[in-house]
């Protein structure tokens, strides 16, 4: 792959809208555009090689005009395949070049990183264009009324400002802090403040520990949260505030206390039975990690097909209907669902919820978590994108790691992170992302930590969280704000990081990042090029990196600088009215950035640790 520290720009196509069509049908034919910098030479020929029902097609492309210093050509091809895979074959300098989704090489690659049309049900605007705050209710708000609930016989009770969190211990999962949805609905105003206009809340139904994946029953709302009036108050406040609600689900296990799970130990004979995974003399069964109370459900069962999916008040269809009315679903280790040693149920589970769903709600969105590599199973039939931590948390923390003496980093048996330049950030990035079509890329959720994770702001170089944040929401995807991140609240692995939010005691706030984080979500939710626009990769070296977001209307530049550091811009990266407006004043940024035009290209500096982000003119292309 070509180094991306480039003395020129290179070829360039992401599947936006500068490039292809916003929706494809089968048969449809696409028009598909890839544009030449001069600055790297002039391509003799260039051919589209698609793929038709596994075999590659060449058609050649023709220019179709020159803007900006930059050669535009243009090939069709048939849809033929509900996922249309595609790359760039170039002629050039005496040689040939294949372009995909990685980047640029000199040499055949796998198809693996080709680019993709889908021809599938375009997943909800607002998804795309939202930003989403997360929400673990037991420790996000207590309500005027939550001491009428009393902890339940499961509990270790613990005070909200002054019990520390036990991030590994048996008191884990069963310390309570008796955050409600009423709370939640009681600090509307701060989420809002904080530009985020969907809230996705970590499991609500009854279990036996305060993280609530083991539910007992998926028929109510767990009444230390206040039960179903709650969820329905709380949603309706937020609808009336234009914010979306999402659930979580999880359809890989139950808890064992839940009613399917005990009505199957109880009765070997019944058909809850059939819902999970038994041994052979009925003593033993499958569990998430081999956590016994967490049994896991056996998805070739027609009635727990029924259950969990297909009854008007099933698990996932309930809660979407009034008078809930949630707006979609993140599915918990959606990776693992329906898969169990040779069994691999995966996708039919995916689609049969899928299609719950939409005939509910078509405008509900549908996420899905997988912790690694989830483009195999993420094509945008299904879910409409994933909580991944593979292509950008974890490449990030690797970035802008800090000297923290032990963080978990993801599950694995390291200390934490692995220290690398920006250039390993960029190929571990690409490398990633590149199995997603561009829609999926736009809607997969971009998070610098969750609850499932250490805390950025333990994790990270000092102030390294908001650059983080920075590139959370520049970057293609939803950012995703676990409350507290505002705050710059620490955890060392997940469990340490659900801190109960600081709202009545301002000393355990450890940096107040409210209007940093609202700035960045009003200038996403204010440009389209950052919910819709291409990325081109300017700059990416030691310890700094830049990047353009691209569209025909606006253009939005980034540098982030994890300490001093000096980016050179290329000539011909940008247009000259690009470059002029680089001279001036920052949308947003923080610490010392200073930028510098002349003779067709640019230098950003940083004096520290630092980022900025400039709205520039919109990318000229030819007419269609």
């Amino acid at each position: 792959m070509i180094p991306p520290v480039q003395r020129h720009p290179l070829p360039h196509h992401d599947g936006s809208p500068l490039h292809a069509p916003r929706r494809t049908e089968l048969g449809d034919t696409a028009r598909l555009r890839v544009r030449v910098p001069g600055a790297w030479g002039r391509a003799a020929r260039i051919w589209l090689r698609s793929v038709h029902d596994g075999e590659p097609r060449y058609d050649a492309a023709r220019i179709v005009g020159e803007c900006d210093g930059w050669t535009w050509w243009e090939a069709e091809m048939t849809v033929t395949n509900p996922v249309a895979r595609y790359r760039f074959l170039m002629e050039a300098d005496g040689g040939y070049w294949s372009l995909n989704a990685q980047g640029l090489f000199r040499r055949d690659v796998s198809d693996y990183a080709d680019f993709r049309l889908t021809s599938f049900q375009p997943a909800p605007q607002w998804l795309r264009r939202g930003t989403i705050y997360q929400v673990f209710p037991d420790r996000f708000a207590r309500s005027a009324g939550a001491g009428s609930h009393p902890a339940p016989d499961w509990a270790v009770p613990s005070d909200w400002d002054h019990t520390p969190v036990e991030g590994a211990g048996p008191a884990t999962p069963l310390q309570f802090y008796g955050g409600d949805l009423a709370g939640v609905a009681e600090r509307l105003d701060h989420i809002q403040e904080l530009g985020a206009d969907v809230i996705y809340l970590t499991p609500f139904f009854p279990a036996r520990s305060n993280h609530r994946y083991d539910a007992s029953t998926f028929t109510t709302v767990d009444p230390l949260l206040g039960g179903d009036g709650a969820l329905v108050a709380l949603v309706e406040a937020a609808h009336a505030r234009g914010i979306k609600v999402l659930g979580d689900l999880t359809a890989n296990h139950s808890g064992d206390a839940h009613e399917w799970f005990r009505q199957a130990l109880a009765d070997p004979e019944s058909e809850d039975a059939g819902y999970y995974y038994f041994s052979a003399d009925h003593r033993t069964y499958e569990s998430w990690y081999g956590v016994s109370s967490l049994p896991k459900l056996n998805w070739s069962s027609a009635g727990l097909k029924r259950r969990f999916v297909l009854d008007d008040d099933s698990a996932v269809a309930r809660w979407l209907r009034p008078p809930f009315s949630l707006d979609g679903w993140r599915i918990d280790v959606g990776n693992m669902t329906g898969r169990l040693g040779a069994t691999d149920l995966n996708r039919d589970v995916a689609r049969l919820i899928a299609e719950r769903v939409r005939a509910i709600n078509p405008d509900a969105a549908l996420l899905a978590e997988a912790t690694n590599d989830a483009a195999p199973d993420f094509t945008g039939e299904h879910w409409h994108g994933a909580m991944t931590y593979a292509n950008f948390t974890r490449p990030l923390w690797s970035w802008l790691g800090g000297d923290a003496a032990h963080v978990n980093f993801f599950g694995t048996p390291l200390a934490g992170p692995n220290r690398v330049g920006a250039e390993d950030f960029l190929a571990t990035h690409l490398d990633l992302a590149s199995g997603f079509s561009w829609d999926l890329r736009l809607q997969n959720m971009n998070a610098l930590n969750s609850h499932d994770t250490a805390r950025a702001a333990t994790v990270m170089i000092d102030g390294g969280q908001l650059l983080g944040a920075v590139m959370m929401f520049t970057l293609p995807g939803v950012p995703v704000v676990f409350a507290g991140d505002e705050f710059g609240l620490k955890g060392s692995n997940g469990e340490d990081s659900r801190t109960p939010m600081p709202w009545n005691d301002s000393r355990r706030v450890q940096k107040d990042l409210r209007v940093a984080y609202a700035a960045l979500a009003a200038l996403r939710r204010g440009q389209p090029a950052l919910t819709e626009g291409g990325i081109r990769w300017l700059y990416a070296e030691g310890d700094a990196i830049a990047y353009i977001r691209e569209s025909a209307g606006s253009a939005v530049l980034v540098f982030v600088a994890r300490a001093a550091a000096r980016s050179d811009v290329a000539a011909g990266s940008l247009s000259q009215a690009q470059l002029a407006a680089l001279a001036g004043q920052p949308a947003f940024g923080v610490g010392s950035v200073s930028a510098a035009a002349g003779n067709g290209c640019s230098s950003i500096r940083a004096g520290e640790a630092a980022a900025a982000v400039w709205v520039l003119p919109g990318t000229d292309a030819p007419a269609v």
